[in-house]
C-alpha cells in the first residue's frame, strides 16, 4: 500500500510541475521575459559613427546653423525634438532639445567636443571601450538631465585620436523603467562602431 501512495505521489508531482511549467510558459514567464520586452533594433550610420537602436527611439541629426564651441551631432530620443540653439546678436545658446521627457522617455545628445589640455584622465567614472577607444562612464541620479525630468544621467566621454578632443555621448533618462532604458543604452554603446577620426 505505501509502495502504491508513493507511485500515486510521484505521478501527481509530476503532473503538477508540468502544469507549471506550460503555464509559466504559455504566459510568457521564465528566460523569454526579457527578450519579449526587447524590441527589434536598427542600424544607424552618419559618416562618423554607426550604432543599433531600439526601432522606437528616432535618430535626429543636427541641423540648426550657429557658431558653436562644440559640435553637435545626432539626438536620438524616444519623442521628436526641437531646435536646441538661439542666436542673438554674435552669441548663439544650445539647451536641451526636448523640453520635458515623457514617461519612460530617452534622450541621448551626440557631440564632438575639443578644448586646450583636455584628457580622458581627467574624467569621472569607470573606464570602458566604446568602439575600440578609451572612455569614461559616470552615471548621476537626476544629474544634469533633472533641467528636463530625467531620472538618471549617464554621461560617456570617448577619447578620439586628434589631441584633446573628445565624443560626448549623454543619455538621459526617465523612469519608471530605468533599469530596462539603461540596458539598452549601455547595449547601443556596446554596438557603436566610429567610421572616421
Amino acid at each position: 500500500m505505501e509502495a502504491r501512495l508513493t507511485s500515486r505521489r510521484l505521478v501527481s508531482c509530476a503532473l503538477t510541475i508540468l502544469a507549471v511549467v506550460s503555464a509559466t510558459t504559455a504566459c510568457g514567464g521564465g528566460a523569454n521575459t526579457s527578450a519579449a520586452k526587447d524590441p527589434p533594433l536598427v542600424k544607424y550610420a552618419n559618416n562618423f559613427l554607426s550604432f543599433s537602436r531600439p526601432t522606437a527611439w528616432k535618430a535626429y541629426p543636427f541641423r540648426w546653423a550657429g557658431e558653436l564651441h562644440f559640435q553637435p551631432m545626432l539626438y536620438v530620443s524616444t519623442q521628436p525634438v526641437l531646435d536646441p540653439c538661439r542666436t542673438k546678436g554674435n552669441t548663439t545658446t544650445c539647451t536641451w532639445p526636448v523640453r520635458r521627457l515623457q514617461r519612460d522617455g530617452v534622450l541621448i545628445t551626440w557631440e564632438n567636443r575639443g578644448f586646450p589640455g583636455w584628457s580622458l584622465e581627467s574624467q569621472p567614472g569607470s573606464s570602458l571601450r566604446v568602439g575600440g577607444r578609451s572612455a569614461r562612464r559616470l552615471a548621476t541620479r537626476p544629474g544634469p538631465c533633472a533641467a528636463i525630468g530625467g531620472n538618471l544621467t549617464v554621461e560617456v566621454a570617448i577619447a578620439r585620436p586628434l589631441a584633446h578632443n573628445w565624443t560626448e555621448a549623454t543619455a538621459c533618462l526617465r523612469g519608471p523603467d530605468l533599469t530596462l532604458n539603461e540596458r539598452r543604452v549601455d547595449a547601443l554603446l556596446a554596438s557603436t562602431k566610429f567610421l572616421a577620426s
